[in-house]
């Protein structure tokens, strides 16, 4: 397959070229008008791009097609260069076959370029079986066009292109009525389905993801400027000849999708080449003449001045190409502003649970790498997107003094002027991803504490049950035997019935305490009898170092479950001041505001650790704060400060 496609290739660049030849060296009265015409472009390129896919991918059908297409083209130039070398020589004849193959090539070598290959691009396939409608009918109208082109009837001579009538050896004169409306029907079923085949590509681009949107882009691009050329008229035939031989390569590029952002190096490197060529020579040369008119006969200083002018616009003018192939390509992804912007977009208008996915979608994107990875420390949560490779670049996520993951960005992609480590937008985007990172965690953290909250709920529930059913319930039971007894002994033996009465009593106290235990363990007794502050200043006179109270607003009426909040974070923190602080002394402050209650304990002690893990008590005083919609906020600045915040019902 490969030889075929390699000599259906070398066939039509020396048709082509032959061809083209033969037309150039004719009179001027049969030299052909336009001198050059797409047919060119297409036998040059088309089949060469073609068997080029074919090596890659033999069975490719689109390949098939541009190696078909551009030999017909070829054989429509060379038929052509044959014919006006034989009609200028007076060998009519000849020349009438010769336009029958001219012409036979021109359709089927259009036909098959214009409608065929768009409908099939660039995945090989049509988009839907529905458009096997616009294949059959553009089949059946070149087929149609070329029957019509082989029996048609002699033109009148009047109106003719050439200075002689080319006769046609296979005329069928009687058609002469009814030529122009044939040719009017084929021509407008063609060109509809050129128009159709078109408009499949943008379907696809319309439907794509953003990789098979850029892939599309390429031949939806060139086909359209091409159809653009050709409705111009005769006039753009050459800027069409040259656009054709832009189409393949388009082509070639969405075909081999490996391959595709190779197009992005050549259309930038262009840019900025072919600006700082006219650029640096306008100033150069403007410079020059400048000077060479203000310093007349120092040409070696103006010289040196344009050279020196042009130097200092170098580097900036380069920049600003740079970023403007950038923008031409990629958009604004590469700009810090338009990454945060986007960010910031969807950590807004993304739910918690997919933001973080959402983040690292876009800082893939706006940083041009092969793929990102988001790790979230304690919550065990990774998303990845893309492959970040073996040897990925660290980022640490931190929120707030508090590390909270990292990111790790893989390798740059295939653009050329990616923007991958560049620092300015690795910047802006580290912050957003840190704050999805920590949301993250303390999704993960709210719902463990409420996974906590709920087993420590059962497990009282189950301790309620089992002193009730066990010891109270069990007490309870030999007490109204107890009194059975006394009842049936009361009258016969009076002293035994005293003693089952005291043995009563005494069952009776140590029911009442097992009540006042189990009560104590759902609300601190403290609480009802001497009220939050009163409960507070009884915790601060334990022994250990002296421990100040202090109360700001009204602490009556508070709701019971903020009053046991604030008592067991209270409670927690003084037992954390005594038992491991160094302190020398306490204060704890109740500060009451018209939404939240604040509890503040702050000692003068030797502070947290530096590499400290939160303890149960800790974690404990948190649990109680988060149940109540609230924060605890545990820092250490000479001493230590537990700061719970616990809102209050409007």
């Amino acid at each position: 397959m490969r030889a075929v496609s390699g000599a259906v290739a070398a066939l039509a660049v020396t048709l082509t070229v032959t061809g083209t030849i033969l037309q150039f060296r004719v009179p001027a009265e049969w030299a052909p008008w336009p001198p050059v015409a797409p047919d060119h472009g297409a036998g040059l390129t088309f089949p060469v791009v073609g068997a080029f896919l074919l090596a890659h991918r033999p069975r490719l059908r689109m390949g098939w097609l541009m190696c078909g297409g551009g030999l017909a083209c070829a054989v429509n130039v060379m038929a052509t260069g044959l014919l006006v070398h034989h009609a200028s020589a007076g060998d009519l004849e000849t020349a009438g076959y010769m336009r029958l193959a001219a012409a036979l090539g021109w359709q089927l070598g259009g036909a098959t370029l214009a409608v065929l290959l768009p409908l099939l691009s660039p995945d090989d396939r049509l988009p839907s079986r529905r458009w096997r409608v616009v294949v059959v009918v553009g089949v059946l109208a070149t087929l149609a066009e070329g029957t019509r082109i082989l029996v048609r009837p002699t033109p009148p001579a009047a109106s003719y292109m050439w200075p002689q009538v080319i006769p046609n050896p296979l005329a069928i004169e009687s058609l002469a009525p009814y030529n122009a409306t044939i040719m009017t029907v084929t021509t407008v079923a063609i060109n509809v389905c050129v128009v159709l085949a078109l408009l499949s590509l943008g379907l696809r681009l319309r439907r794509a993801d953003p990789l098979g949107r850029r892939q599309i882009g390429w031949p939806l691009a060139t086909f359209a400027i091409y159809v653009v050329f050709l409705i111009l008229g005769e006039d753009f035939w050459l800027p069409a000849t040259i656009w054709t031989g832009l189409i393949p390569v388009a082509i070639a590029f969405a075909v081999l999708r490996y391959r595709l952002y190779g197009i992005d190096t050549v259309i930038s490197r262009a840019v900025v080449a072919t600006g700082l060529i006219f650029a640096i020579g306008a100033v150069y040369f403007g410079v020059g003449a400048l000077g060479g008119l203000l310093v007349s006969g120092y040409d070696e200083l103006a010289g040196l001045a344009a050279a020196l002018a042009a130097g200092a616009f170098f580097q900036p003018l380069r920049v600003r190409l740079r970023r403007l192939a950038d923008v031409m390509l990629y958009g604004k992804h590469g700009e810090p502003r338009e990454l945060a912007r986007r960010l910031a977009r969807e950590v807004r208008e993304t739910e918690p649970t997919n933001a973080l996915a959402a983040v690292t979608a876009v800082v893939r994107d706006g940083l041009g790498v092969t793929g990102v990875a988001v790790e979230v420390g304690r919550a065990g949560i990774r998303v990845e997107l893309g492959r970040a490779g073996p040897d990925p670049r660290e980022v640490p996520l931190i929120w707030h003094g508090e590390p909270v993951g990292r990111m790790l960005l893989g390798p740059p992609g295939p653009r050329r002027f990616a923007a991958a480590y560049n620092d300015r937008l690795i910047a802006a985007a580290t912050p957003y991803v840190s704050d999805v990172a920590h949301a993250v965690l303390m999704a993960a953290d709210l719902q463990r504490s409420r996974e906590r909250i709920l087993s420590a709920r059962e497990e009282e529930r189950r301790r309620l049950r089992r002193d009730l059913h066990d010891g109270l319930g069990q007490a309870l039971t030999n007490m109204s035997m107890s009194l059975n007894m006394a009842r049936l002994t009361l009258r016969k033996a009076p002293s035994s019935a005293d003693r089952l009465l005291l043995d009563l009593r005494t069952g009776m106290d140590s029911v009442s305490q097992e009540i006042r235990e189990l009560v104590y363990g759902l609300r601190p007794p403290s609480l009802d009898d001497l009220g939050l502050a009163g409960a507070i200043r009884a915790l601060a006179d334990e022994p250990g170092p002296p421990v100040s109270v202090e109360v700001e607003g009204e602490m009556t009426e508070l709701p019971a479950a903020v009053e046991v909040a604030a008592y067991r974070i209270a409670q927690e923190a003084l037992t954390n001041v005594r038992k491991h602080s160094g302190a020398s002394r306490a204060t704890v402050s109740l500060t009451r505001t018209p939404h939240a209650l604040v509890v503040r304990v702050r000692d003068d002690g030797k502070g947290l650790p530096e590499h400290r893990r939160s303890g149960v008590g800790f974690a404990s005083m948190r649990e109680r704060a988060a149940e109540l919609g609230g924060t605890c906020l545990i820092t250490s600045d000479s001493g230590t400060q537990v700061e719970a915040t616990l809102p209050l019902p409007g």
